[in-house]
């Protein structure tokens, strides 16, 4: 790699084990092997290195996401086999998808923990960096379709703008919540089976407790 390859590399790596802040020029050189003139050279800033490496993980967490997908759509026996078993379009259908998903989701919480805890500190950065702001902005359609296709089981191209723009959002809603709640208290996040409780019953209305 070159000095800009190995200078996205030791900032993403730096990004994850340190966070924005605690990050330096110099521990991103360390990191590297390149010089603190490069960063200047190759990207601007530290900051502009910084933005790149952020996206760039992101862009690796949406891989992994993609992976996942086309293993499930190739093999019948997934872990969406129990949703698709349900009629189509059925409630039971729809409820098992919603775990599924949220199965899913979970998983890859736990992977790249590192790289939720990065992204919601940039988020915080975000009023105050009108480029980190931008960059965030540009990459929510790609997320919110990302996230619809995660959760229903398809691939990217299978999801239409309506969908991604109205189920998308609400997702989005979701799963930045789930972020800070893994962040604060990961011990009181609640798991897919609650989650999916939880929307029956936005859904149906409460139901009562057992009597004892």
């Amino acid at each position: 790699m070159g000095h800009r390859e190995d200078l996205l590399a030791g900032a993403k790596r730096c990004l994850l084990e340190k966070g924005w802040s605690r990050t330096t020029a110099r521990d991103i050189v360390a990191a590297s092997g390149a010089n603190l003139a490069s960063i200047g050279y190759h990207y601007g800033s530290k900051d502009a290195l910084m933005r790149e490496a952020l996206f760039a993980a992101m862009g690796e967490w949406a891989d992994d996401v993609e992976r996942s997908l086309r293993e499930e759509v190739r093999s019948p026996e997934g872990p969406g086999a129990a949703a698709g078993s349900a009629a189509e379009g059925s409630e039971a259908g729809q409820v098992a998808r919603f775990e599924v998903g949220w199965t899913r989701m979970l998983e890859l919480f736990g992977k790249h923990q590192a790289l939720w805890r990065a992204q919601l500190e940039a988020v915080m950065r975000a009023e105050g960096d009108p480029e980190l702001r931008a960059a965030f902005g540009q990459a929510q359609p790609e997320g919110r379709k990302g996230l619809v296709a995660l959760f229903h089981g398809i691939l990217e191209d299978e999801v239409d703008e309506e969908s991604a723009r109205i189920l998308g959002s609400f997702y989005m809603t979701l799963v930045g919540g789930m972020a800070v709640q893994m962040a604060i208290d990961p011990d009181g996040t609640p798991g897919a089976g609650e989650l999916t409780e939880a929307m029956r019953r936005i859904v149906t209305g409460p139901t009562s407790a057992p009597a004892d």
